[in-house]
């Protein structure tokens, strides 16, 4: 009597450390072992086919050729992948991925997220065999991938775009070998006050987040922050002013005066200049007469030429204190919500980067109301002088004081 048992023991031993062919083989010489009705007794021992085991039974006779090939099944043994049973499959699939450039306007996931799972099942509605993992190893093969959008359009670009790039960096560069200052100025995103939530993660006790609220309303008390940086480049620090108002161009100016005094003055007691890189709109618009007026008034309390170099429009990701201040602010808060006006002074004064940046920081309780006019006749009684080079983005504001002595 055959001991099925015995077969199937040793045939569950071997069977998962070898490939199909040897397999087949220990299958046929457990069949031949056992004698008369050996290839029944196996298949009911192991589960195998009958054609598996003869099969194996004739490879017996013949091994040494087999393995020469390094083959495990015979040429056309395997089952054919779909692709090769469906040609159209990657095509039709390519239309559904990016259907506007494909020629497809009309195509059922234009407007929708187009995950695999959303693929494979429009793919089965026209027709194909086509499962979600499937899908995702034929992206995968045809070079598509998951990825974010990317900031790189900067809508319509200047033609003088980089004229005024190699310009600005022309008055940067003589202004620093003469000793004298320059700084980047621009406003933060304005930030909510209270416990909300803040981007990035922090270190604290294993299963204990820090709570906050559930919906980012409005608390009035507290209300929101604009925070306006003035980085000089030269010293590589900064300061920056809290404002707890409108961000206008009063309130830009008011923040240079406050790095003036507090920063600047001592570290350049013989200035006579003072060169100002900013972004072209915003509350130190270069469209903005606000912004040259409350200037001037600087220009006049400090007898310091305020000359401006603006960025081309749509380039503000160029200016220095984007990635030499802000960038490193976000660092430092990241995971902390934000709950105070000291929690954000304290926040930004505490910045710090391997490079040695170093931040102070004020809380500006000042109203600046919006809506201000600037009469002609106040705008014609300021020191204006333009650059001959694009004088809407390179002027200076001439102390008046010193033009009367």
């Amino acid at each position: 009597m055959i001991a099925q048992d015995a077969i199937q023991g040793r045939y569950q031993a071997i069977a998962p450390a070898v490939d199909e062919r040897v397999r087949r083989l220990v299958l046929a010489a457990e069949a031949l072992a056992a004698g008369r009705g050996g290839q029944a007794a196996v298949a009911r021992a192991t589960g195998a086919s009958r054609g598996t085991i003869r099969r194996g039974i004739r490879e017996l006779g013949q091994p040494a050729a087999e393995a020469e090939k390094g083959r495990i099944r015979r040429p056309g043994g395997s089952r054919k992948r779909t692709v090769e049973r469906d040609p159209s499959l990657c095509e039709d699939l390519d239309r559904l991925v990016e259907p506007t450039s494909r020629g497809d306007p009309e195509s059922p996931l234009r407007w929708t997220c187009k995950s695999v799972r959303q693929l494979a099942a429009e793919l089965k509605r026209q027709g194909h065999q086509a499962s979600h993992r499937m899908v995702a190893e034929l992206l995968h093969d045809m070079g598509y991938s998951l990825q974010a959008n990317r900031k790189t359009l900067e809508g319509t670009e200047h033609p003088d775009r980089n004229a005024q790039f190699e310009h600005l960096n022309g008055a940067v560069q003589l202004q620093l070998s003469l000793g004298e200052p320059v700084i980047s100025v621009d406003t933060k995103k304005k930030e909510l006050v209270g416990p909300f939530k803040n981007g990035g993660r922090e270190l604290r006790p294993k299963g204990v987040p820090e709570q906050v609220r559930v919906h980012d309303f409005l608390i009035p008390d507290l209300g929101r922050v604009s925070p306006y940086g003035v980085y000089d480049i030269a010293q590589n620090e900064a300061w920056v002013s809290v404002g707890t108002d409108h961000d206008t161009a009063a309130f830009a100016v008011e923040s240079i005066r406050r790095w003036w005094r507090a920063m600047g003055q001592a570290l350049y007691p013989c200035a006579t200049r003072l060169l100002i890189m900013a972004d072209a709109g915003g509350s130190n618009g270069y469209r903005l007469r606000l912004w040259k007026l409350e200037l001037q008034k600087l220009a006049d309390e400090t007898g310091l030429e305020m000359a401006v170099c603006h960025f081309p429009p749509g380039t503000s990701k160029w200016n220095k204190i984007e990635h030499r201040l802000f960038s490193a602010i976000n660092q430092n808060w990241r995971g902390k919500p934000l709950v105070s006006h000291e929690v954000v002074v304290n926040l930004i004064g505490a910045t710090t980067t391997r490079t040695g940046l170093r931040v102070q920081s004020q809380l500006d309780t000042n109203r600046y109301p919006t809506g201000l006019k600037v009469s002609d006749d106040e705008l014609e009684a300021i020191y204006l002088r333009r650059d001959p080079f694009h004088g809407e983005w390179n002027y200076s504001l001439l102390p008046r004081v010193a033009l009367l002595n």
